[in-house]
C-alpha cells in the first residue's frame, strides 16, 4: 500500500538540546501507528513537528512526507492550508481546541462548512450526525465550559475530523472517558483507516493500542525503546520500560484496606444538581470521613464534576445543602481539576505561582522542591508557563500545589486522565500514601471502574 505518512529522521529541538531524538516511520493507507510512552517523553511534541505548530522556542529537523509531498519545507501559510483538510490533529486539550465563546454545534458546523466546503444546510446536518454518532445530543447549544471533559473531548473530535483529512494524528484522544465512550471513540478513530486513511494515535492507554491494532512505537526521554506490531510488542515486550508500562494496569493494583471508621469531615445532604436547566441528579446524600478514599463513577455527563463543583463550594446546590465539619478550615477543602491548564494563571511562570501558593500558605521553599522531586518533576518546569509543559506534567504540578497546603479534604476530578500508566500508579501511590499519614479525606471521580475498585474505600455511583 502507498505510505500516506513518510517520517524520516524527525527531531525536536529546544533551547538546552534535543527533545526527540531522530525517529523515522511510515505509516500506509489504511495503517494504524500508536506511540506509547510516559509523561514529557515527547509524543506529543512529535505531533507537533509533523504539524509543524511546534511552540515557540523549539525546532524541528528532519523529512515529512504527506501522499508523496515534502511538507515540512513548505512555507508556514501552505502548510497550514493542510490542516483540516489533509492533516488532522485531535488535541490533547479539548479546551484550547474550542472557541470558549461558540455553541457546540455551530462550531463544528463552520468547520465543514470552510474547511469541508459544505452549504449550510449540509453543514448543519453533518454536524448534527456527527453529534449523534458521538453521543452528544443535548450539548448542540452549550458552550465548551458548560461540558463536561468527556463532551468537550467529543466536540472537539468532530471538529478535528469534519474537514475530511485522510491523515488523523490523535493525542490522547480517549482520556478523561468512559470505557463505553473510550469503545466509541476508538471505533470512530479506527473508522479512519478502514476508509483507506493513515492513523497516528498518542495515548498512555495500553487498551486503546491494543483495540486499535497495526504497530506500536514506545517512547522514552525522546528515544524509541521499542517499535512493531502492536500484537507482538503488547503481548511480548522486549525493553524493561515496555514491560513496566503494560504492567502498570490499574487491575493488578494492590486492593487498598480500609482505615478504621472516623469522623465525618464532609456531608452532602438531599442534594440536587441542575447545569443550564437539565436536572443531573437530585436526593444524593453521603457523607467521607478522615483517611477514607470515595471514588465517585459514572457516564461521561452524568454530574460528577458538577458534584465536586458542588462540594468545593463553587456551585450551588439546586437541592439540599453540603456540611463541613467544625475542624475543616478556611482552605480545608482544595479541588484538583479534571483540566489544569484552567487551573493555572496563563501568563503566569509556574515558579511564580508556586512562590505566590508559598507566602500565602507560609509554607517553606524547600518543602515545595522536595514535593515537586517526589511527584517526579524538575525544578526547571518553573522557568515555563502552563502552555509550555505537557497535560501530564501540569496535573502532577496540580497535584503537588493542593498537596502543599495540607487539606483535610481533596476533591479530585479526573487526576489521572492525562497521565501515562507508570506515572499514574505512581502518583495515585502519593496521593494515597499523602492522605493516609495526613489523615485526609479523598473524593476522586474517575472514569476508570479499575482505580475505582483497587484505590478506593468505597464506591458512589451516579448516573
Amino acid at each position: 500500500m502507498t505510505a500516506r505518512l513518510v517520517v524520516e529522521n524527525l527531531q525536536v529541538d529546544g533551547p538546552d538540546g534535543p527533545l526527540v531524538e531522530p525517529l523515522s516511520f511510515h505509516i500506509a493507507a489504511g495503517g494504524v501507528l500508536c506511540v506509547l510512552g510516559e509523561t514529557g517523553a515527547g509524543k506529543s511534541l512529535l505531533a507537533q513537528a509533523i504539524l509543524g505548530a511546534l511552540p515557540a522556542g523549539l525546532a524541528a529537523s528532519g523529512a515529512v512526507h504527506l501522499d508523496g509531498q515534502r511538507i515540512d519545507r513548505l512555507p508556514p501559510r501552505s502548510r497550514a492550508r493542510l490542516w483540516g483538510r489533509s492533516l488532522a490533529l485531535l488535541p490533547q486539550e479539548p479546551w484550547r481546541a474550542l472557541d470558549p465563546t461558540m455553541q457546540a454545534r455551530p462550531q463544528v458546523a463552520e468547520v465543514y462548512r470552510l474547511v469541508g466546503v459544505c452549504g449550510p444546510g449540509e453543514s448543519r446536518a453533518r454536524a448534527d450526525q456527527a453529534f449523534a454518532a458521538l453521543g452528544l445530543t443535548g450539548a448542540e447549544r452549550k458552550v465548551p465550559a458548560a461540558l463536561s471533559g468527556g463532551m468537550a473531548q467529543r466536540v472537539a473530535f468532530a471538529a478535528a475530523t469534519a474537514g475530511g483529512a485522510m491523515v488523523v494524528m490523535a493525542d490522547e484522544p480517549t482520556k478523561g472517558l468512559d470505557a463505553a465512550l473510550r469503545d466509541r471513540v476508538t471505533a470512530l478513530l479506527r473508522r479512519v483507516a478502514e476508509t483507506g486513511g493513515a492513523l497516528l494515535v498518542v495515548t498512555h492507554d495500553v487498551g486503546v493500542a491494543r483495540a486499535l491494532g497495526g504497530q506500536t512505537l514506545v517512547l522514552r526521554h525522546g528515544r524509541i525503546v521499542e517499535a512493531g506490531p502492536s500484537n507482538t510488542v503488547l503481548a511480548a515486550p522486549r525493553s524493561n520500560y515496555a514491560r513496566a508500562l503494560i504492567a502498570a494496569d490499574p487491575g493488578l493494583w494492590p486492593a487498598a484496606v480500609a482505615p478504621a471508621a472516623g469522623n465525618a469531615v464532609l456531608t452532602a445532604e438531599d442534594l440536587g444538581v441542575a447545569r443550564g436547566g437539565h436536572v443531573l441528579f437530585q436526593g444524593l446524600g453521603f457523607s467521607v470521613s478522615a483517611g477514607e478514599r470515595l471514588a465517585v463513577t459514572g457516564p461521561s455527563g452524568a454530574g460528577k464534576s458538577s458534584l465536586v463543583d458542588v462540594l468545593s463550594g463553587t456551585l450551588a446546590p439546586t437541592a439540599g445543602r453540603v456540611v463541613r465539619a467544625p475542624a475543616v478550615g478556611r482552605f480545608g477543602v482544595q479541588k484538583l481539576y479534571q483540566d489544569p491548564p484552567a487551573a493555572f494563571p496563563a501568563r503566569t511562570t509556574l515558579g511564580r505561582t508556586f512562590r505566590d501558593l508559598a507566602a500565602l500558605h507560609r509554607i517553606g521553599w524547600a518543602a515545595i522542591t522536595a514535593l515537586l522531586k517526589r511527584l517526579g518533576i524538575g525544578v526547571a518546569l518553573l522557568d515555563r508557563r502552563p502552555n509550555e509543559v505537557s497535560g501530564g506534567e501540569l496535573q502532577r504540578l496540580a497535584l503537588a500545589r493542593v498537596l502543599a497546603v495540607r487539606p483535610a479534604v481533596i476533591l479530585a476530578d479526573e487526576p489521572t486522565s492525562r497521565l501515562d500508566p507508570v506515572t499514574q500508579h505512581q502518583v495515585m501511590d502519593i496521593l494515597g500514601d499523602v492522605a493516609r499519614h495526613a489523615d485526609m479525606a479523598v473524593v476522586l471521580v474517575t472514569h476508570s471502574e479499575q482505580i475505582a475498585d483497587r484505590w478506593a474505600h468505597r464506591r458512589l455511583r451516579i448516573g
